[in-house]
């Protein structure tokens, strides 16, 4: 396995122009006919060229609503709330209670929208929703969480109304607490409200619709009718009645991750397969109806890209009490993924000592459509984290994602993450952050590294301090979000002060790559071999390499940097990821949150290129860096078993809200069975090896350039930007740059 050869963007478009570029372009294919069923509209199904032939499982009529969502026709209707709450204004309301009396108003008037032929219903329908506001109060809402939907789920809402009130009957609560209850309770009837209306809704269509769209409306309001107030009877009652408690979530502005599907959703199925109720293909179509409404923001306008609401999904794994959840469900959904390539829910699936070989496989076949949408987990690794952080193994095993891929307890946890970059303290303790020169008076190598971690420490204990105060807003409770999360009952505190089981604020370091790497250039060039003295090499640096470019090209090709299953440059990361994590170790817990590492730059690295100074590595002022843990761009040359290779040898249970690599690999070496078994092979590596958390996308440099020029071509070009895909054409040129930058590999 290797690297191909890194092109800058102005050679592409040299080579293209000279018609010697080898490799397509990859236009859509709509002009095509679908051989397998005709009837499927060939918009939904376009194709670059080194895209593999997708299957054909699902009706013609679920194809064309799906690409109904993925046009942004849904998107682009979304109007913010037009009508006034007065009562609102009412100074003597409780936050609590204004929460609860807006989530009444936005069930009464919020627009519904219910197509024919939908097998879920229900629809968030304000633009304050998708751009993360509570409507009418106009607030932020919640994100970078995952609530306990599983648990309301088997209880419907009227078990979580039996829970309040048994609280409430209890006593031994504050008067805010008792508000925040009795607000939960009028949230539960607004979300009734919202559901009657849909029910109205469909009896109304039904009057003049046609015998077999009736008999279709009238199996959905039944289904409304029992779900979410009940516990759900049946797997369609069960897809829905999650539908509607998300959808409710959403419209309100929260946007929670749906966290662990399969274990959710499979007695349901197993079940009805069992009293042949259910067919697998009537399952699998109520599954692509799910995700075709994971496509309703689509086209509203996000910096960072369609797609990035936090809808994550996690797939197999064990359960809490060490079994292995992989079953039906999810092979149903990576059914639906491969064939609609639909990339609004990220998924993420566990993987582990007990992961069927069939699954392996089945997530290869699904990765060589490109577009990132599966991620995968080694969730030995995360687990052994978890644990040596302080959960309990049971609840540990139950861990999902946050939005991205911090590893949280779901329905128990508030999260939040605090990102830095760490190159700033390397920058400090060169001096570099002074205007004046400061002539630098190190002994040795072991002396500059020792300012630098005293630097990285006091960053991180000033971070600690700020975060003391937070998790403490009585006026933020969000009684929607609370009442989904344990121990926000039972204390009689909101989300936002403290009440959830688990309070959570990681901090995330940025930059680390770059770091070793600036380390490494510094002990070999000045204090080994003595090329040249550290404050003549500062002012060069000062000077961002400006009349100094041979240098420059000198240390770029002479070093071998981490990403290459280097002995000197991956021991040199290992030694600033330990003592990063060795100072985090210091306060796991403090003033009731807990305080768990990460590594993460989630894009940021665009942001932080213009307030970096020159590194000894080679990289100016205003490149793009190294994303999360994943190697510098165009440094990692030896292919991705190598990158790999560097990349596992931290022990990421040190990290336990987690560090991942990126691959970027190239579509024509995934082709056919043996790119089929390259894929299963890498995943397996990681696994075998300890990785924690690892994105593939197939995709080739020359389609994103394409792209990036002609992005009219590519309607649904889904890419891995970080803990999330989006329509590549939707990122702005500085996050699509980025990920054209991203080495591709060869397997």
């Amino acid at each position: 396995m290797e690297a191909k050869n890194h092109i800058s963007r102005e050679e592409f478009l040299k080579r293209a122009s000279l018609g010697v570029c080898a490799l397509s372009l990859g236009l859509p294919a709509s002009a095509k006919q679908n051989k397998q069923n005709p009837d499927i509209p060939d918009v939904n199904r376009w194709r670059l060229s080194w895209q593999p032939e997708r299957p054909c499982r699902l009706s013609a009529a679920t194809h064309r609503l799906a690409q109904r969502g993925l046009s942004g026709e849904f998107g682009r209707s979304l109007a913010n709330a037009g009508w006034s709450c007065p009562e609102l204004q009412d100074a003597s309301l409780s936050a609590s209670q204004k929460y609860a009396l807006a989530a009444m108003s936005v069930a009464q008037n919020a627009p519904l929208r219910i197509l024919p032929g939908e097998l879920i219903v229900g629809s968030a329908t304000l633009l304050e929703s998708a751009n993360h506001v509570t409507p009418l109060l106009n607030i932020g809402s919640t994100s970078h969480t995952t609530i306990g939907f599983e648990k309301v789920l088997k209880t419907g809402y009227s078990g979580l109304r039996a829970e309040i009130n048994e609280r409430l009957g209890r006593g031994n609560l504050d008067e805010h607490g008792t508000d925040l209850l009795q607000a939960m309770l009028k949230t539960l009837e607004a979300a009734a409200v919202w559901q009657s209306r849909n029910i109205q809704l469909l009896e109304k269509q039904m009057e003049n619709a046609p015998a077999e769209e009736q008999a279709s409306c009238q199996r959905l309001i039944d289904t409304l009718k029992r779900v979410p107030e009940n516990a759900p009877g049946s797997f369609r009652e069960a897809v829905q009645s999650l539908w509607s408690m998300y959808a409710f979530q959403r419209l309100m502005g929260n946007w929670s991750g749906i966290g662990r599907m399969d274990q959710m959703l499979y007695p349901y199925l197993k079940k009805d397969l069992k009293e042949n109720r259910i067919t697998p293909d009537e399952a699998r179509e109520l599954m692509a109806h799910f995700w075709i409404k994971g496509t309703e923001w689509i086209g509203v306008p996000n910096p960072t890209g369609d797609a990035q609401f936090y809808q994550n999904v996690i797939l197999g794994g064990t359960d809490r009490n060490g079994n292995e959840v992989t079953n039906e469900v999810t092979y149903l959904v990576l059914d639906v993924i491969e064939e609609l390539h639909i990339s609004d829910y990220p998924v993420a699936v566990r993987l582990g000592r007990h992961t069927p070989e069939k699954l392996f496989r089945r997530i290869a076949e699904v990765q060589r459509f490109g577009g990132g949408i599966v991620s995968v987990y080694n969730e030995d690794v995360v687990i052994d984290g978890l644990v040596k952080f302080g959960y309990p193994k049971e609840e540990a095993r139950e861990f999902t994602n946050d939005g991205c891929w911090e590893a949280i307890i779901p329905g128990k946890t508030a999260f939040i993450y605090w990102p830095f970059d760490m190159m700033q303290s390397f920058f400090r303790a060169l001096s570099l952050d002074k205007e004046q020169e400061t002539p630098l008076e190190y002994d040795g190598f072991e002396s500059l590294y020792r300012a630098f971690v005293s630097e990285l420490d006091k960053e991180i204990a000033n971070m600690q301090h700020v975060l003391d105060t937070r998790y403490s807003d009585p006026d933020n409770t969000t009684p929607l979000i609370s009442m989904f999360v344990e121990g926000c009952i039972e204390k009689g505190k909101g989300y936002n002060e403290r009440g959830p089981k688990y309070s959570v604020n990681g901090i995330h370091a940025g930059g680390v790559t770059d770091v070793a790497n600036s380390l490494l250039v510094l002990k070999k060039m000045v204090f080994e071999e003595q090329y040249i003295g550290l404050n003549d090499f500062v002012k060069i640096l000062r000077n961002n390499w400006d009349m100094n470019e041979g240098m420059r090209r000198l240390v770029q090709s002479r070093f071998t940097f981490y990403g290459n299953d280097d002995r000197e440059s991956d021991a040199m990361m290992c030694k600033v990821y330990d003592d990063y994590t060795a100072l985090m170790a210091k306060v796991k817990e403090r003033n009731g949150v807990l305080r768990p590492c990460g590594i993460s730059t989630f894009g940021r690295e665009t942001d932080w290129r213009m307030i970096r100074k020159a590194n000894p590595a080679g990289g100016k002022t205003g490149d793009i860096l190294a994303t999360n843990c994943s190697p510098s761009p165009g440094t990692d040359k030896k292919g991705p078993t190598a990158v790999l290779n560097s990349y596992c040898k931290m022990d990421f249970t040190k990290c336990c809200n987690g560090a991942t690599v990126e691959l970027k690999i190239l579509p024509e070496s995934v082709k056919g069975e043996n790119g089929i078994q390259a894929l299963v092979a890498l995943a397996k590596v990681f696994r075998e090896k300890k990785g924690f958390y690892m994105h593939i996308d197939v995709v080739d440099s020359a389609t994103l350039i394409d792209a990036q020029m002609h992005p009219e071509k590519y309607p649904n070009l889904p890419v891995r930007v970080a803990g999330w895909s989006a329509r590549f054409t939707t990122l702005c040129r500085e996050w699509q740059d980025m990920i054209i930058q991203r080495t591709q590999q060869v397997v």
